[in-house]
């Protein structure tokens, strides 16, 4: 089994979409395991910000850059395009300031990717209308009381969260996720009601234009 296998899905394509040699930052980063990936597989520059003390010594102690930070306080140790890559995995919805998250990445990093629960699933709404409960899933694994989710979001909210910030979405992956370690597959066809997950690529309105 190679590294690249015991990645989440989801940072399994992540990893697909960086270039080689890229100078790459990522946003609640966790324990380093994307960065351990892409700096040894990709010869990455990588960086990285977890709010969480344990996991920023995890990370630090696989020889990772890391600090300890909290993205709702801004980027501001980094000064405009440094980074080629910013990575935001699963992390949008647990942040009190999405918007000035969003404006953070787009200033630092050239182009920005993206991956968040799309609360528009199918199976999310028929949860809810048929149980009359909150919806509990794989993507979406926390009871209501216990979630770090404060901003739920479909897939149709995010691609008017992205222009109404100043920003444009470069490619829009639409993903069913058999579970965060086996599988994900891209669903084109109504994205929004059949994808459980996006990953999305943004870049500011005014750069490359």
């Amino acid at each position: 089994m190679t590294a690249a296998d015991l990645l989440r899905a989801d940072l399994r394509l992540i990893t697909d979409i960086i270039p080689v040699g890229s100078r790459v930052l990522d946003l609640g980063c966790g324990d380093g395991s994307l960065m351990v990936h892409l700096r040894d597989e990709k010869e990455c520059e990588v960086r990285g910000i977890e709010i969480l003390p344990d996991r920023v010594a995890t990370a630090i102690g696989r020889g990772l850059s890391v600090v300890q930070g909290d993205l709702d306080e801004g980027l501001g140790a980094f000064p405009d395009q440094l980074f080629d890559v910013v990575v935001l995995s699963q992390t949008l919805q647990v942040v009190r300031r999405p918007a000035f998250v969003l404006g953070e990445m787009l200033r630092v990093g050239r182009i920005g990717v993206l991956t968040f629960p799309n609360f528009g699933y199918w199976r999310i709404r028929g949860y809810l209308a048929l149980r009359g409960r909150m919806p509990v899933s794989k993507a979406i694994p926390y009871t209501w009381y216990d979630t770090p989710n404060i901003h739920h979001t479909t897939l149709k909210d995010f691609r008017d969260f992205v222009v109404a910030k100043g920003g444009v979405i470069e490619r829009e992956i639409p993903l069913r996720v058999s579970g965060w370690s086996k599988d994900a597959r891209p669903r084109h066809t109504l994205p929004n009601l059949l994808a459980d997950t996006v990953l999305a690529v943004v870049r500011a309105a005014d750069v490359g234009e």
